[in-house]
């Protein structure tokens, strides 16, 4: 079974979420950090949340500050984010192999509903796995083992693709084989990617 983060390894929509941040918090005359990027990077969005209105000790509620953030990454996905180089490439190689293939991911699933019709790539998965809707975020082995479980493989059956390194390091820790994608925006995680990864690509090309 192939699993496919979406933001970061399929599409390339973590500039949105640089910009979504940046305005967010130039609205409130913070800066940029790195603390706060990774601080609120590839997780689902609860998440993001509580740890902004505590870091930046906010008296906007959670739901008032995802609220704002929809509304700042409203139509990207639909409209503007495209897919990352060689993907439809990769996939149709997959396919033609006969691999099963699914996404898990902690988009925001109103967000990669729109971008899969977008950019064709519901036909490719049989199931979505959204960890929003599991309730955890994508740094612990048990919802890797969970994704597993619904669909229906034991984790070592399972090669994970995703540019998170967190991500990559809860897999690996589940039992699964692990590609890691490269990220312009992670630049800063590829030495250790290398590392926890059973593969690092900076794109699908060097996997056709």
């Amino acid at each position: 079974m192939l699993i496919f983060d979406l933001d970061g390894t399929l599409i390339d929509s973590n500039d949105v979420w640089v910009e979504v941040d940046k305005t967010f918090l130039a609205r409130r005359g913070a800066p940029y950090t790195r603390e706060y990027r990774d601080g609120v990077a590839h997780t689902i969005l609860t998440n993001c949340a509580k740890f902004t209105k505590e870091y930046l000790n906010l008296p906007e509620s959670c739901e008032e500050i995802i609220a704002e953030w929809m509304e700042l990454a409203a139509g990207k996905y639909a409209a503007e984010v495209e897919l990352k180089p060689h993907v439809l490439e990769y996939l149709d190689r997959c396919r033609e192999a006969g691999h099963r293939m699914a996404v898990f991911t902690a988009c925001v699933p109103e967000h990669c509903e729109a971008a899969m019709d977008h950019l064709g790539l519901r036909p490719y998965f049989e199931q979505v796995i959204f960890a929003q809707k599991l309730g955890m975020d994508k740094s612990s082995p048990a919802i890797f083992r969970r994704a597993a479980e619904l669909l229906g493989v034991r984790p070592g059956e399972c090669v994970l693709f995703d540019d998170s390194l967190r991500s990559c390091k809860a897999a690996k820790a589940a039992g699964m084989t692990v590609v890691g994608i490269y990220d312009p925006v992670f630049q800063d995680a590829v030495p250790d990617m290398r590392e926890v990864c059973d593969q690092f690509i900076r794109d699908f090309g060097e996997l056709l």
